[in-house]
């Protein structure tokens, strides 16, 4: 950042860097299946019967192809329960787990967006949950909007 006009800091325009974050975390998360398994997968660690089970429609291959694609992108861990023949427990990484406030994210669009569907909610007193963007350094809520003043942008 540089200063502006009134000692202001002047912000760069989004760029390449914004579409390239946001690339890479598609790649790594970006499919319906891929985001569903981690979903089943918030809920503590799953035997593959158990994750297929737990996500009505998703055939077999793809449930193993998407297994195989978070493992390699670091999202998913595997652990043996069973040594012949080979049966393995899958759970999240810690970066895996760092999903959790993405997915709550979409659901609560998705509560808001679609008729029907059900807001997350506070297990203690079933109030609809809300996200909010805060920044540390200015001390105050940010419109992820980015409303003219609370532009967002990537480094």
């Amino acid at each position: 950042m540089v200063a502006g006009e009134a000692g202001r800091p002047t912000v760069p325009a989004p760029s390449v860097q914004a579409s390239s974050a946001l690339e890479e975390a598609l790649g790594r998360i970006g499919d319906r299946w891929t985001l569903l398994v981690v979903s089943s997968l918030l809920d503590g660690p799953r035997r593959f019967g158990q994750l297929a089970q737990s996500i009505p429609g998703l055939a077999p291959n793809i449930l193993s192809a998407r297994l195989k694609h978070l493992e390699r992108a670091g999202l998913v861990v595997t652990m043996p329960y069973c040594r012949r023949p080979l049966r393995l427990v899958y759970q999240l990484s810690a970066t895996g787990s760092e999903l959790a406030g993405v997915l709550r994210l979409l659901a609560q669009w998705g509560a808001g967006s679609s008729p029907g569907a059900e807001a997350v909610r506070h297990r203690a007193c079933g109030t609809p949950m809300e996200a909010r963007w805060y920044c540390p350094t200015c001390a105050r809520p940010v419109d992820p909007a980015g409303a003219e003043d609370d532009d967002l942008y990537y480094l």
